[in-house]
């Protein structure tokens, strides 16, 4: 090989909106195609095996569905990791590569919360504390109060702002980088799928005599058995979670696609020359 050859470079031309386009099509159907098989599999009984009826529960933390939200959301974070390193190696500005950095930490953090039920962990942590606190009579009797004050689950006490936090930071930092109108839409509806995620989960935790409790408003209006109500409203709830990530994830990676100039480059270096005569 002759030593002033240059290097080769082979231009792969990839049709990138067509391609994130089948993407979130494909997502959107294998969502559906969840709640569709709990409804039937699993809540519908199709199956006495309990193995597989709990593989097709979609409210499970080790099912199918569970499986698909951790990883979709996993994916969402390393399509921002590699928007940060590209935005990292323009011109943009410090603080713009370091609010990419934030969210995409964020929703890595996501990933693994979702493996791991790292809230629900941390809120029974929480309620286990003030209540051990209030029978001790120590100064931990005061998150205790907090609690007898609050009517859902333990966790929204202390993720509720920090998700809140988040979610205005993450508005506010797209609509300023996002320069697409249709991805800033995309955003608002992605944001707005999981605060309607939250906001089931909170009356999911209320007590079912509680004035807000519209499960119970429900069960009374068309004769459902509790175990109805709230499997449906739960599966509703994760199902609108994946559509809200599936939102973000083709926003994200048409932004992405942007930044490459909808193209993607890949250099072939030749071998060292042979020191061999």
């Amino acid at each position: 090989m002759k030593e002033n050859e240059t290097h080769q470079t082979i231009q792969i031309g990839i049709h990138t909106d067509r391609m994130i386009r089948n993407l979130a099509i494909f997502c959107v159907v294998f969502e559906i195609f969840l709640v569709l098989l709990d409804a039937f599999i699993n809540y519908g009984k199709y199956t006495d095996i309990g193995a597989i009826r709990r593989f097709c529960n979609i409210a499970r933390e080790d099912s199918l569905a569970s499986w698909f939200g951790t990883t979709q959301t996993f994916m969402v974070g390393l399509t921002l990791w590699l928007i940060a390193l590209v935005v990292k190696h323009t011109s943009a500005p410090k603080r713009t590569v370091i609010g990419w950095c934030v969210i995409a930490a964020f929703f890595t953090y996501m990933a693994v919360d979702d493996g791991a039920e790292i809230h629900e962990r941390l809120g029974t942590a929480f309620k286990s504390v003030a209540k051990s606190g209030d029978s001790a009579g120590d100064s931990s009797s005061r998150m205790s109060q907090i609690l007898d004050i609050f009517p859902s689950y333990a966790w929204q006490i202390l993720f509720a702002p920090f998700f809140g936090i988040m979610g205005m930071f993450i508005f506010i930092f797209l609509w300023r980088e996002l320069n697409s109108k249709t991805a800033r839409i995309l955003i608002i509806l992605a944001l707005s799928c999981f605060v309607m995620a939250v906001g089931l989960d909170f009356i999911e935790g209320l007590d079912k005599k509680h004035e807000w409790n519209i499960h119970t408003l429900i069960r009374k209006e068309y004769a459902l058995k509790k175990y109805t109500v709230r499997h449906f409203s739960k599966s509703l709830e994760e199902f609108i979670e994946m559509v809200g990530t599936t939102l973000f994830w083709v926003a994200f990676l048409s932004h992405f696609s942007r930044l490459l100039d909808n193209g993607l480059r890949f250099f072939h270096i030749p071998p060292e020359p042979s020191s061999k005569p």
